[in-house]
């Protein structure tokens, strides 16, 4: 039996799509959802319940947090998974150039979490930064201007469907994995200009000052100041620009979908949602 953790989530979300109707697939999550398992990483007493039975666990990442948080979710969910008699775990983590990122650590944690289990075989799938993630970091102002503060840098965004597809490819069939760990960019870099093309604005980037002060100003969480700023400044000075070298058609066994035109398309469903409220 595969269980997929955190399928209330965006990206579990899609690998449950791909998975619907399987007898052989449960699904996770910590919100109320029917026919679903309860899995809350914050609640580690209720996991032995929710991991009975399974055979292969597809662990997607318990989400942003302080470093100790998501560490303990992690840690939490790998110790429940051995004990349960888990025997393959597939890990969605992060992209090995994402090293530079605020929000690595926990991921190079589990990594190395699950690289000592003496009982668990694991596959890591270290994914890159969502196309759609760009509309949120990179969304066009209403003033006609992408401000982001990318400068000159690129990055080698995927589709979170892409993603998705793997995970749930891999997850099914494990054993040709097991202890592989496979970096995920996406198939071509992308910069501000590209972006504000797509979307038929101007690339007038602000700085990362300017950008920590509108975030500062925000309603965002203390962590998540630092953590967007970092993001920025990674992209925009070349750390995360390296497309794939491959893996992705590979694993999808066709070709990845074009990063600008899912980020085009997050772009116009994120402002007819903003329309219709």
């Amino acid at each position: 039996m595969l269980l997929v953790t955190g399928v209330s989530g965006g990206l579990g979300r899609l690998v449950a799509e791909r998975l619907a109707d399987r007898d052989d697939v449960v699904l996770g999550t910590r919100a109320p959802l029917p026919g679903a398992r309860r899995v809350d990483f914050d609640d580690p007493e209720s996991l032995p319940r929710a991991f009975a039975g399974v055979d292969t666990l597809l662990l997607i990442s318990a989400g942003y947090g302080e470093d100790d948080t998501v560490i303990a979710r992690h840690d939490a969910a790998i110790s429940a998974a051995e004990r349960a008699g888990v025997r393959h775990v597939v890990y969605t983590s992060l992209s090995g150039a994402g090293d530079h990122l605020p929000y690595a650590l926990p991921h190079r944690w589990t990594e190395r979490r699950l690289s000592a289990s003496t009982s668990l075989k694991w596959t890591v799938l270290r994914n890159g930064l969502y196309a759609e993630l760009l509309a949120f970091l990179a969304a066009p102002g209403a003033d006609g201007r992408v401000t982001a503060p990318l400068g000159e840098g690129r990055l080698a965004a995927v589709a979170r469907a892409d993603l998705a597809e793997i995970a749930a490819r891999v997850a099914l069939d494990p054993a040709p994995h097991a202890g592989r760990v496979y970096e995920l960019a996406g198939p071509r870099a992308l910069g501000g200009a590209e972006l504000a093309a797509a979307t038929g604005t101007a690339y007038e980037p602000e700085t990362l000052a300017e950008a920590r002060d509108r975030l500062s100003a925000s309603e965002a969480l203390g962590f998540e100041v630092p953590m967007l700023v970092g993001t920025y400044s990674a992209i925009a000075h070349g750390f995360l620009a390296t497309p794939d070298a491959g893996t992705l058609p590979t694993l999808l066994g066709r070709t990845p979908l074009d990063p600008l035109a899912v980020y085009a398309e997050a772009v116009g469903a994120a402002a007819g949602a903003s329309a219709g409220r």
